[in-house]
C-alpha cells in the first residue's frame, strides 16, 4: 500500500512508461565512501532524474549528486555541513518523497555484471566454435594423416581456453551440486564438455579420425545462450530483507542535558543510543526506533507498516514503530528497542525466512535434472562397459562412452525453460508485466486462491473529496483552512480546484486539526470531537468543519477503484479461483471494498505477521498468489508461492515479488495466469522432445556411429526445434 502523501509530487514526464524508462535509467556504480544514501520511491523517469539532481545540486554545500532510476536511489556527497533534513526537505519542496537509507545495510548489485560476463564467455565461445567448425568442415570433407592432424591441433589450441573461460559456469555449477552429493543439469553438461575434450586430445595425439572439439564448443555455446535467455528474463534481484533493513533511519535526534541543565540536541547513529534516551522526531521525519511519547500530541503516518489509510493520533504516554512518518507536530520519544529489536527488523527477518522457503521450489528442470542426470550416466558406463567387453580396446570404449554422453547431453532440456520463459515474459512484457524470477511462471501456474491488498493495490490510495452538496460557504472556508495542512484529507480538499475563503490567524494543531478566523468567527476543520461532532459512524474517510458556534459539517472522502481491478476479480471468481481480501484497513473500508467487488473472503486490521500467518494457513490447501505494494505487504509476498506488486509500490514490495505490474491496469491479471499455464505446458512438451530426441540418438550413440558431425547436427535440430516450440507462446 502506497504511502498517502508519496502522490503529492507530480512530473510531467512520468506518463513515460517505466519499461521505457528503466531502459533509459542511469547504472551507476556504488556510493562512495562517506556518501549520503537517499530513497526516492516517486521518482518515475529522466525528467525526475534532472529535476532531483537539480534541486541537490543547486544546494549549498552539496558536491555532487547522482540518481540511479532503476533503484530509485540518489548518493550525495556533501560537506558535514549539510544534514539529512535539508536534502530531504529541499526535494520535498520541489515535490518528491525522499528518505535516507543506510548505505552499510545494502548489498552491490552484481545483476549487470553476471549479465556482462555470461554475454562475454557466449561470445567467446560463438567466435571459437565456429572456427573450429570451419576447420571441421575441412576434415569432414576428406583432410587426411598430417593435414587432418594439424587440423585437430588447431582445434584444441582454440578449444581448450575458450572452454576453459567460457564454460566456468557449468563446471563451476556442477561441482557445488557435487559437493553437497546431490546431481543438477550442469553435471551432465560439465562431464560432457570435460570428456569431449579429454577424448579429442587424445585422438588427436594418436592421429586419430575423430575429434569432438567442435561439438564440445557448439554445446557450450547453445547451453550459454539459454543460461543468457534465463538472465534477461529476470529483473534486478536484490534482497527484500536488505532493503527493508535500508529503510531503517541510521540517525536519530537525542536530547541530553547540558552543564547547566539546558536541552542539547544531538545527532547521533542508531549504534550508539541506549534504551531509556528521549529522542526528538519532528514533523516529517520516519520514527528511528520502538517508542513511547512522552510529550508533543501528532499525527503518525502508519500506512507503510499497517496500511491503514488515516493517520494515527498519538500523544504522551501512547507507543511508535520503527519507521512511522511523523506528519504534524514534534514529538519526544523514550527509547524502548532499537537497531534489530524494533518491530520494523522483525518484520524484515519475516521476509528474509519466507524468502529462504520460497526458494526451496523445485523448478521442472531440477527436477528432470534428478531423473536425466542419472540415467545418462549409466547409460555411458553401460555403454563403456559393453564395448569394451566386445572389443577388448579401452580406446574404443571410452570413445563410444564419451559420444553417449555428448549426444545425450541436455542441451535441448538446457533451453527447455529460457526459451519459452523469454517467451512468455515477451508476451506478458506487451501486457505490462515483467517477470522478476525465473520460477515465477511456473509457480503462477500451480496458484489456486488470489489474496489482494486493498490500499495502494485493488484502490488507488489516495482519498477523492465526495461532493455531496456541501454549501459553497463552508466549502471555501474548509479549502482555505486545508492550505495549511499537510494532512492528505486536506490535500484532498485543496485539489478540488475550488475557491478558498481567505483565513486570518490560521494554525495547525496538532494532531486535531487547523483552526482560524473568518468573517470575524473561529474556524475549526479536523477531528470530529475536536470540532464538536457527536455522530461520527459514517463510512469511509471523514473530516469536520464547525463555523462558529454553527453545527459542525461533515466532508466524506472515498478511495477510487485501480483500473481493471473490477475486472480482474470478477474474471478470477468466473475461473472459480477463490479471491481474498486482507487489509491493515479499518473494517468498514473494507467491507464496502469487498462489497463492491463481489469479494466474500476478506479480513480487515490485519497486522504485517498476520497477513504472512494468513497467507500460510491459505497454502495448505494450495499455492496461493499474493498481490500487494505496500512495507506491510512485503512478508506476505515473500510468503506466497508466487506475487506481484505494481511498479507505484514501495522498493522493498516490488523487490520480495515475483512479477511486478508496470502500469497500472489490473485487468492481466488473468491473462497472466492463463500465459504462465500454457508456458509450463511447453516447458514439457519441450522435455518430451528432449526425451524423443534421445530416444533416437542413443542408439546411434550407443551403436558407435555417432560422429562428431552427427553429434553437432543433433544438438543443434534438437535446440532448434525447442526454441521453434517455444515461439508459438508468442
Amino acid at each position: 500500500m502506497s504511502d498517502l502523501t508519496a502522490n503529492s509530487s507530480a512530473c510531467p514526464a512520468c506518463v513515460v512508461a517505466p519499461a521505457a524508462t528503466e531502459v533509459a535509467a542511469r547504472v551507476d556504480a556504488a556510493a562512495p565512501a562517506g556518501a549520503i544514501l537517499l530513497s526516492l520511491p516517486t521518482i518515475h523517469c529522466s525528467a525526475c532524474i534532472s529535476s532531483v539532481e537539480r534541486t541537490l545540486n543547486a544546494m549549498s554545500g552539496v558536491n555532487s549528486a547522482r540518481v540511479n532510476l532503476t533503484l530509485k536511489r540518489a548518493s550525495v556527497e556533501a560537506e558535514p555541513s549539510v544534514g539529512i533534513d535539508d536534502l530531504t526537505t529541499a526535494l520535498e519542496n520541489a515535490g518528491f518523497e525522499a528518505h535516507e537509507l543506510d548505505a552499510s545495510a545494502i548489498a552491490a548489485t552484481e545483476t549487470n555484471k553476471a549479465g556482462r560476463d555470461l554475454l562475454m564467455r557466449l561470445a567467446v565461445a560463438f567466435f571459437a566454435s565456429m572456427n573450429v567448425m570451419l576447420l571441421s568442415v575441412a576434415v569432414w570433407s576428406g583432410a587426411e594423416d598430417a593435414t587432418r592432424d594439424m587440423f585437430h591441433w588447431i582445434s584444441a589450441a582454440i578449444a581448450f581456453p575458450a572452454i576453459g573461460f567460457s564454460a566456468q559456469p557449468f563446471f563451476k555449477s556442477a561441482w557445488a551440486a557435487l559437493s553437497k552429493k546431490r546431481m543438477n543439469m550442469d553435471v551432465p553438461i560439465a562431464l560432457a564438455i570435460a570428456l569431449a575434450l579429454g577424448t579429442s586430445l587424445y585422438e588427436t595425439a594418436h592421429s586419430g579420425e575423430h575429434a569432438y572439439f567442435d561439438a564440445a564448443l557448439t554445446l557450450t555455446c547453445f547451453l550459454l545462450a539459454g543460461r543468457y535467455l534465463d538472465h534477461r528474463t529476470r529483473a534486478v534481484a536484490r534482497s527484500a530483507a536488505e532493503e527493508l533493513a535500508a529503510l531503517e533511519v541510521p540517525r536519530a535526534l537525542r536530547i541530553v542535558l547540558g552543564p547547566n541543565g539546558e536541552k542539547i540536541e544531538e545527532t547521533v547513529l542508531i549504534s550508539d543510543l541506549t534504551k531509556g534516551d528521549l529522542l526528538l522526531v519532528k514533523p516529517g521525519g520516519r520514527m528511528p526506533v520502538d517508542g513511547e511519547v512522552v510529550e508533543g500530541k501528532s499525527e503518525l503516518d502508519r500506512s507503510l507498516l499497517t496500511g491503514e489509510t488515516l493517520p494515527a493520533f498519538v500523544e504522551q504516554g501512547q507507543l511508535v514503530s520503527a519507521g512511522e512518518v511523523n506528519l504534524t507536530g514534534p514529538l519526544v520519544v523514550r527509547t524502548t528497542a532499537f537497531g534489530r529489536d524494533t518491530s520494523l527488523h522483525r518484520m524484515a527477518d519475516l521476509v528474509a525466512i519466507a524468502e529462504s522457503g520460497r526458494n526451496r521450489y523445485t523448478s521442472l528442470a531440477d527436477k528432470a535434472a534428478k531423473l536425466y542426470a542419472p540415467g545418462v550416466h549409466i547409460l555411458a558406463g553401460l555403454s563403456f562397459i559393453g564395448w569394451y567387453i566386445f572389443t577388448q580396446d579401452m580406446r574404443t570404449a571410452i570413445n563410444i562412452a564419451a559420444a553417449v554422453l555428448i549426444i545425450t547431453c541436455p542441451c535441448a532440456l538446457g533451453l527447455a525453460v529460457p526459451a519459452v520463459t523469454t517467451a512468455a515474459s515477451g508476451r506478458l512484457f506487451k501486457r505490462g508485466m515483467l517477470i522478476k524470477h525465473e520460477t515465477a511462471l511456473e509457480r503462477l501456474a500451480e496458484v489456486k486462491s488470489v489474496v489482494f491488498d486493498k490500499t495502494g493495490t485493488l484502490t488507488n490510495g489516495t482519498p477523492v473529496f465526495l461532493d455531496e452538496g456541501q454549501n459553497a460557504n463552508d466549502l471555501a472556508v474548509s479549502i482555505g483552512l486545508a492550505k495549511a495542512s499537510a494532512h492528505p484529507l486536506a490535500q484532498a480538499l485543496v485539489q478540488t480546484d475550488k475557491p478558498a475563503a481567505l483565513i486570518d490567524e490560521i494554525k495547525e494543531v496538532p494532531g486535531y486539526g487547523v483552526e482560524g478566523q473568518w468573517n470575524g468567527q473561529r474556524v475549526r476543520l479536523g477531528r470530529g470531537a475536536w470540532v464538536g461532532a457527536t455522530d461520527e459512524s459514517f463510512e469511509g474517510p471523514t473530516t469536520w468543519l464547525r463555523i462558529g458556534e454553527n453545527a459542525p459539517v461533515r466532508f466524506g472522502f472515498r478511495d477510487t477503484l485501480r483500473t481493471g481491478a473490477r475486472e480482474a476479480v470478477s474474471e478470477l471468481l468466473a475461473r472459480g479461483v477463490p479471491v481474498h481480501l486482507i487489509s491493515g484497513d479499518t473494517k468498514p473500508s473494507v467491507a464496502a471494498l469487498a462489497r463492491e467487488l463481489g469479494i466474500t473472503n476478506w479480513q480487515a486490521g490485519v497486522l504485517p505477521e498476520e497477513k504472512a500467518g494468513y497467507i500460510n494457513d491459505l497454502s495448505q490447501s494450495g499455492p496461493v498468489l499474493m498481490v500487494g505494494d505496500g512495507l506491510n505487504d512485503t512478508a506476505a509476498l515473500a510468503a506466497a508461492h508466487v506475487s506481484i506488486s505494481p511498479a507505484s509500490a514501495l522498493d522493498a514490495a516490488r523487490v520480495a515479488s515475483d512479477i511486478v505490474l508496470l502500469g497500472s491496469d489490473l485487468s492481466s491479471l488473468p491473462e497472466a495466469l492463463t500465459t504462465a499455464q500454457k508456458s509450463t505446458k511447453r516447458i514439457r512438451e519441450n522435455f518430451r522432445i528432449a526425451t524423443l530426441y534421445n530416444f533416437i540418438a542413443v542408439p546411434i550413440a550407443v551403436a558407435g556411429l555417432a560422429t562428431p558431425l552427427a553429434a553437432a547436427l543433433a544438438m543443434s535440430l534438437s535446440s532448434i526445434t525447442v526454441s521453434l516450440n517455444a515461439l508459438r507462446l508468442r
